[in-house]
């Protein structure tokens, strides 16, 4: 099955990441590392290495939102690429948005190479 994507991220995605990121760090550094990927290149990295290196659990299609993203891969529908920080204090990949995405695709496909940037 042919997983597609859009060409960069949606605008709505940063705003999702300085959520997340919030959690984890102060606001204002939060708010930076979005800016950051705002203006991060595009790349490209297998859904094995991205769970390899965020050392996350893979969530089933039990779950909702991942059953969302099945869905819109089973209907062709484009999936946003991911947002990925290198946290380098403590040596992870931090899924700064886009950890449904990713468990959706590797459900399909865990040698499927995923769009993302990443600071």
């Amino acid at each position: 099955m042919k997983i597609k994507w859009f060409s960069k991220p949606q605008a709505h995605d940063y705003p999702a990441a300085i959520s997340y990121l919030s959690l984890i760090f102060e606001p204002l550094e939060a708010k930076d590392i979005a800016g950051a990927l705002e203006n991060a290149e595009m790349g490209e990295f297998a859904a094995k290495d991205i769970f390899r290196a965020s050392g996350l659990p893979l969530l089933g299609a039990g779950n909702g939102h991942v059953d969302t993203d099945r869905t819109k891969i089973i209907l062709g529908e484009k999936l946003s690429p991911l947002l990925l920080y290198r946290d380098k204090v403590n040596v992870r990949l931090i899924i700064a948005d886009g950890y449904h995405r990713l468990c959706a695709v590797y459900t399909f496909d865990e040698d499927a190479v995923i769009p993302c940037k990443i600071v």
